[in-house]
């Protein structure tokens, strides 16, 4: 297996998918019953195969993440071959990014000297979407790139 498999959850959000899926392979309910149940090893790898395939997709489509921690928030672009990023680091240890205050403070003082912002760029030294779900196993999340277009044109200008 690639990446993860996916949680129960994810598999009942995508319960049409992963019928489609099997139909694929011609393994109807009846065939995906009796398969659980005599060769679950089988199952297994077919759920594994499924939510591979999955990740694939949803990671040749990122395009942003974003990762909030008490006291940074990393902010990347994902390209072909490499990733942008700013990290914005609070130098006033008690505010907490994962508040609602902790964010209302960062919207107050994010130019002023106590917020340290860095930029960066990283080449991919593994595959591009092994590298992405790297950083969604770190704690990163998909994300529409609203807030890293807007820091990153104050930044620049």
């Amino acid at each position: 297996m690639k990446y993860a498999r996916l949680t129960k959850e994810q598999f009942e959000e995508l319960h049409q998918e992963f019928i489609n899926f099997l139909a694929a392979q011609s393994i109807d309910k009846a065939e995906w019953d009796q398969l659980k149940a005599e060769k679950p090893a089988v199952a297994e790898q077919e759920l594994d195969v499924f939510s591979d395939l999955v990740w694939e997709g949803v990671l040749g489509r990122a395009e942003y993440l974003e990762h909030f921690s008490k006291n940074h928030i990393f902010l990347f672009q994902c390209f072909e071959t490499h990733v942008q990023s700013i990290v914005m680091k609070s130098l006033v240890p008690e505010i907490n990014f994962l508040t609602k205050e902790g964010l209302q403070w960062f919207s107050d003082n994010m130019f002023t000297d106590t917020i340290e912002i860095k930029t960066g760029k990283k080449v991919f030294t593994q595959e591009r979407n092994s590298s992405i779900f790297d950083l969604i196993q770190q704690g990163a999340i998909l994300s529409d790139g609203h807030l890293y277009q807007q820091i990153i044109s104050i930044i620049e200008s």
